[in-house]
């Protein structure tokens, strides 16, 4: 089977797919395509081959993955004997009690906590994280400066003080705890449903002298007891006088300042106050869905129409396509308020967006036919490959304050797609402060934004007057073949720093505010992912890649730091894994999670400087051990030019005995 398995990869991928799938032949070839991560699974024998096309980095060549599934349990079961080949096995049959024990809803109640998430507590460089194994759900409070590790609380204590303050009983294996929000690194509160009703009057929002009686409505939910957990002194108090904190409905787009809020209704763009905005939150305040809906529309604000041009399919709506709803609900709904898909300029006094029209597009039709009464149709615009008539981006600035917007329409290239450049920021999970998008300009004269060539041979950084809409290209990057983007940085000296595929890898370079080439920060065979990180105050940048490492499977991701002049390249997570990362704002400390197919899953905290400073939490795999799950096992092989490694991962059965 071994041998097969080999065979197949070793065979020119035009000659196996002519007998084995000839879709795959065409998209193969196809140059369009190389890039889309073709996938199927084809069946041989005992064997599944998945084969999959990947292109990333070396124009040249790249490494292609193909996955071997021997008869892999969640997925496909033996052929019958008598539909295979004389060779195969006689005893060979469906076994369908191995794979329904490893049905996937199976597997998901054997495996626990996989990843830690840290969230990062602001203005410290402290945060927590929840972990799951087969003894319950423990609470952590982690401090990187202290290199120290803490649960929050015993959760037998914690079990009996609920216990006795709700009358519910709990257990420490079992804790109702929800909605963990930390005030500082010492203090947080959380929620705690009860099993019993209460009655609630659901006041409408209105003020006194507006609001009757009907306006008042009682209605029936479960309790929910609000509580404050101090760390250090390991006190519990409820909170009789809890205020809901702010629920930012989707629709809303905040200034950075919080006085003007930007909505669509009707396919144009609306304004409100932040005064206004407020009286909306204070009336959604503790509810949800349809009834925190229902609070905002029967207050009355003051609204102001901000353009009028706006139309279906050329709207300065997020979703301007109409996809997703019906042709009934679209014109039940296109009075409600929507989200504009806006940036900010950081002082608050223009705004962005790029608006684009379908109203040339091609329509598709869907028949809804279940669910409903009768069959609803839904259409929307829809671009078909090769078709001459597509959709056109131009980039919209509007003036809050002189309440006028210019246009900035760049059609250096034909159908070009436009895209603004924003700043990158850090959102804190607990902070009910709106997200707030802002363009990467430090004031409100210029706009950058990049534009692609609709072939995607062509990509430029430019950068548009706001009072005139007049642009100019700040640098160039073109290739003869599909290219990928990323979204560049600006440093605060008005350099850029730039990921680019020009020389056949993907690296990062450093350009000046004029476009020319100061110094490169990466080079070499190996593929940089992007920036995820700059610390401008030590002078480096922090990058994901893959393919720099000896030895390892190239697809693996590693995190990175190097210093904005290109020197000091170093490897901060090492190790012969697939890494994912999370840094906290300040750059200083970011949380590892590795694993591999073969191994589970674990999770250590480091600093800046590439050095451990805890090992946090390996995966509970008991469950699944006692059940008798064995890793599969990666493997790799050449190539069918001789040249390239192939990397695999053959999946057997569990009683496999080959």
């Amino acid at each position: 089977m071994i041998r097969q398995a080999m065979q197949i990869l070793r065979t020119p991928p035009n000659d196996y797919f002519e007998g084995a799938c000839r879709r795959c032949q065409h998209d193969a070839s196809s140059q369009s395509l190389r890039y889309s991560g073709i996938t199927h699974i084809l069946r041989t024998s005992h064997m599944f081959v998945l084969h999959r096309y990947k292109s990333q980095g070396n124009l040249a060549h790249w490494f292609v993955p193909v996955f071997i599934m021997a008869c892999l349990p969640l997925l496909c079961v033996p052929i019958p004997a008598a539909a295979q080949s004389s060779g195969a096995r006689p005893d060979a049959a469906a076994d369908f009690d191995l794979a329904a024990r490893w049905a996937p809803y199976k597997i998901r109640e054997m495996v626990h906590s996989t990843t830690v998430s840290p969230r990062w507590i602001k203005d410290t460089e402290t945060f927590w994280y929840e972990w799951e194994n087969a003894d319950g759900t423990f609470f952590y409070l982690v401090n990187p400066e202290r290199g120290t590790r803490n649960q929050l609380f015993d959760n037998d204590v914690m079990a009996a003080e609920l216990t006795r303050i709700t009358r519910d009983p709990w257990d420490g294996q079992h804790l109702p705890i929800t909605n963990i929000r930390f005030l500082n690194d010492d203090t947080f509160q959380f929620d705690v449903e009860s099993s019993q009703d209460e009655e609630t009057q659901e006041d409408s929002g209105q003020d006194n002298e507006e609001r009757d009686d009907e306006d008042d409505r009682e209605r029936t939910q479960k309790r929910v007891h609000h509580f404050e957990f101090t760390v250090s002194t390991q006190t519990l108090r409820e909170l009789r006088d809890f205020e809901e904190p702010d629920d930012h409905p989707a629709w809303a787009s905040v200034s950075p300042d919080g006085q003007t809020i930007i909505f669509v209704r009707n396919y144009n763009l609306w304004m409100m106050s932040g005064s206004d905005y407020e009286r909306i939150l204070d009336a959604r305040r503790g509810r949800d869905g349809d009834a925190a809906e229902e609070a905002e529309n029967e207050l009355d604000v003051e609204e102001i129409q901000l353009t009028t041009d706006g139309e279906k399919y050329y709207s300065y709506a997020a979703n301007g396509t109409g996809r997703g709803e019906t042709n009934v609900s679209q014109e039940e709904n296109k009075d409600d308020r929507k989200r504009a898909n806006l940036t900010w300029s950081q002082d608050s006094q223009r705004f962005a967006l790029v608006r684009t029209d379908y109203r040339q597009v091609g329509k598709l039709w869907v028949v809804h036919t279940t669910g409903n009464d009768r069959p609803e149709l839904e259409t929307y615009a829809y671009e078909m490959p090769g078709e001459e008539n597509v959709d056109q981006h131009e980039i919209i600035i509007y003036d809050v304050e002189n309440r006028s917007q210019v246009t900035v329409a760049d059609q250096t290239e034909k159908d070009p797609d436009l895209s603004i450049v924003n700043a990158q920021q850090f959102f804190y999970p607990d902070s009910d402060e709106p997200r707030v998008s802002q363009w990467i300009s430090e004031n409100s004269d210029e706009l950058y934004y990049l534009r692609i060539s609709r072939d995607r041979h062509r990509a430029a950084l430019s950068v548009a007057n706001t009072t005139t809409g007049e642009f100019r290209d700040i640098l160039v990057d073109s290739l003869n073949t599909y290219m990928e983007t990323r979204q560049p940085q600006r440093l605060t000296d008005g350099s850029w720093l730039w990921w680019s595929e020009q020389d056949g890898w993907a690296h990062i370079y450093r350009y000046s505010s004029d476009g020319n080439l100061r110094n490169r920060l990466t080079s070499g065979p190996w593929h940089v992912d992007g920036i995820v990180g700059i610390d401008e105050e030590r002078g480096y940048a922090f990058l994901t890649g893959q393919g720099r490492e000896d030895g390892e499977d190239p697809y693996y991701q590693h995190l990175y730091r190097v210093n904005l002049d290109g020197s000091g390249l170093a490897l901060l997570n090492p190790g012969d894994y697939d890494h994912r990362f999370s840094m906290g704002e300040s750059r200083r400390f970011f949380v590892d999670n590795y694993s591999r197919v073969n191994t589970k899953p674990a999770s250590a905290l480091y600093n800046a400087q590439g050095t451990k400073i805890l090992d946090l939490e390996i995966s509970d795999f008991s469950a699944l051990d006692d059940a008798g799950y064995s890793f599969p096992e990666p493997f790799v092989a050449e190539a069918a030019d001789g040249v390239t490694d192939i990397y695999g991962v053959m999946y057997k059965p569990y009683n496999f005995d080959l």
